[in-house]
């Protein structure tokens, strides 16, 4: 699966972005797909996920209510809504599929894709 991010950009701060990643090729493998960021000079971190059938979503503490991930099953798209935008959010935003969890730290399994990221900044 070939999984391919758009939507990020440049916006100021208290503003908001939809965020966009779509899986060509296949269907998104495995149950559970997310959202991953990295921001300058830091090591990757985990965003949210949802389960395949939306029945859980598990966010980061840092998101604090200002991001909602949600998944279009029809269309193979999952989104990432992300509101009241802070310039600590800068970062590359990455999908991923086939993601699975050890006690609190979310990873991506061998098989899972990732997409090739999308560069959000936020400016004060």
């Amino acid at each position: 699966v070939h999984l391919v991010e758009s939507g990020g950009g440049l916006v100021q701060a208290g503003g908001s972005l939809r965020l966009s990643c779509t899986a060509s090729g296949s269907d998104f493998n495995g149950p559970v797909v997310g959202w991953f960021r990295q921001r300058p000079g830091k090591v990757r971190e985990f965003v949210a996920t949802t389960t395949e059938n939306g029945g859980a979503t598990f966010y980061a503490d840092f998101v604090k209510g200002r991001f909602t991930i949600s998944r279009d099953y029809g269309k193979n798209i999952m989104y990432l809504q992300m509101n009241n935008l802070e310039p600590a959010d800068t970062a590359v935003y990455f999908c991923a599929d086939d993601l699975n969890r050890s006690g609190r730290v979310w990873f991506v399994n061998t098989a899972g894709s990732w997409g090739q990221g999308i560069q959000v900044t936020v400016s004060a």
